[in-house]
Formats: structure tokens, sequence, C-alpha cells
């Protein structure tokens, strides 16, 4: 197989300067503790509505002041507020800036991955617990409280990814979680699907997590493992492993792993415990 390494790709120079110039605006309105939510509605509407920014929206058509009203984020309700168990005073905090997020990769400007990547990475520190260097994010990629969430350097996480730090996520340094991929961290009974169980799920360092895939809350998934294309990690994955499959299992070893990944614990029965 040949190695082909991401090539170097930039917008127009004027453009890029644009992008540049706008994102730095963005930066400095939050590391001022200007008001999110008005940063929030601002920033949306000159994005979706720029023609009727300043304008009453009494003078307007009542669609299209339902339509000005989704720009701000104290008018609209998300999923996660509400779960029982959400920390109002976090989530609230976050809310202005995750809704902005999300309306952004629905904007003309959401696919540009230039200016996409730039934007969420200046968010994100401002979203998750923690974020380390070089987080590069895609668009449509959804978190659910935000504040359960721990990135780890060089992670990078593709479209269209689901991470539902309900009850926490760990993604370790050199994460890569694929297009569709979905990790969760809680889980309903199968008698009541009131009663929820919340578990931190765990994903080391340099782990790849493909197509599809879906680790079920709860798991570890060990340092440079790999969960295949569209399967199911219901318990814990290996370092090194390779695991496919519904339910997913180890299949392979990665051929660089150390010797120690190949070996297995025994569990001995106690004298007399098969009498």
């Amino acid at each position: 197989m040949a190695l082909l390494p991401l090539r170097e790709v930039n917008p127009a120079p004027a453009a890029a300067q644009l992008y540049e110039d706008w994102l730095a605006r963005l930066e400095n309105a939050l590391a001022s503790g200007e008001d999110r939510w008005e940063l929030c509605r601002t920033t949306l509407t000159s994005l979706f509505f720029p023609e009727l920014a300043g304008r009453d929206p009494a003078e307007l058509p009542v669609p299209a002041q339902v339509a000005l009203a989704q720009m701000d984020a104290r008018n609209v309700t998300l999923e996660p507020e509400y779960y029982a168990e959400a920390d109002d005073r976090l989530f609230q905090e976050r809310k202005p800036l995750i809704w902005m997020w999300q309306m952004f990769d629905r904007s003309a400007l959401g696919g540009n991955v230039h200016l996409g990547v730039r934007f969420r990475r200046i968010l994100a520190p401002y979203i998750f617990k923690r974020v380390g260097r070089n987080f590069k994010c895609f668009h449509f990629v959804e978190f659910s409280f935000g504040y359960n969430l721990e990135i780890g350097d060089d992670v990078v996480v593709h479209r269209n990814v689901l991470l539902d730090d309900r009850g926490g996520i760990v993604l370790g340094d050199g994460v890569s979680i694929s297009d569709y991929a979905n990790v969760y961290s809680h889980t309903h009974s199968i008698v009541d699907q009131k009663d929820v169980t919340n578990a931190a799920t765990i994903v080391g360092n340099s782990v790849r997590i493909t197509y599809h895939a879906t680790v079920l809350a709860g798991t570890r998934v060990g340092d440079n493992a790999m969960v295949g294309a569209m399967a199911v990690a219901t318990r814990d994955v290996r370092p090194w492993h390779v695991n496919v499959g519904i339910p997913a299992k180890s299949v392979r070893v990665k051929p660089n792993a150390p010797p120690e990944a190949y070996k297995t614990t025994i569990i001995r029965s106690e004298p007399g415990a098969d009498d």
C-alpha cells in the first residue's frame, strides 16, 4: 500500500486573510468575556440574514420573525437540556457557543475545511472540559453536554460523528474518529427507558475508530487499538488489537505491536471449585 499523506491546500490569499481577520475578531470577543448570547445572535444573523441586521423584527412577516428568532440561542432548546442530570449552570454557559457551532455547520461556511477547522478550534476550549493542541474537527460533529468531553493533542474527528459525553468521554492523544462513528457514555435499561446509567468511555492514545463504528458506554479502548468499520464495541478493546463485528471481537494484533500485546490473561479456578 502506498503512503499518501495529506496535501497542503489553501484558499486564495485574499480569502485566507479575510477568514483570519474574522476569526481573530471572534477569538478576541471570547477572550475578552463578551456576552456569549449576543455574540451568538449577531454572528449567526450576519451569516444567515445579513440584510436584516439592525431591523426591527416587528416590521417583518411572521415567518421571517420566526426564522430570525432562531439566531438567538435563548429562543431554542437543545436535547441535552432535557436530560435530568444536566448541570444547568455548566450547560447554559456553553449553550450559545454550542448553538453557534451547530448553525455554523449548517451555513454556507460549514463545509469549508480551511475555515471550519479554525472556527471550531476557537470555540472548543470554551465548550469542552479540556482540549489539546491541533484539534481538527470537520462539519456536523455533535456532542451532548460538552463539559464532560476531554480531548487530547492531535485529535481528528471527521464528519457526522456523535460524541455523547453525557456520562463523560476521554479521547487520548492522536485519536482519529472516522465519518459517521458514534461514541456513547450512557445507556438505558431494557425494562424502563427512564432508567439511565451513565458510564465514562475512555479512548486511549493513537486509537482509530473507523467508519460507522460504535463504541458503547463504559468501554475502554486501549492505546493503539482499532475499532473496525461498522463494528460495535460492547466491551473493552485491548491495546494494539483490531476489533471488528457486532459485537466487536479481536481479529488480529497490529504488526508493529510490542510483544506484551499478544499476552492473554488466564483465569484459573480455585482448587475444588469444579468438584
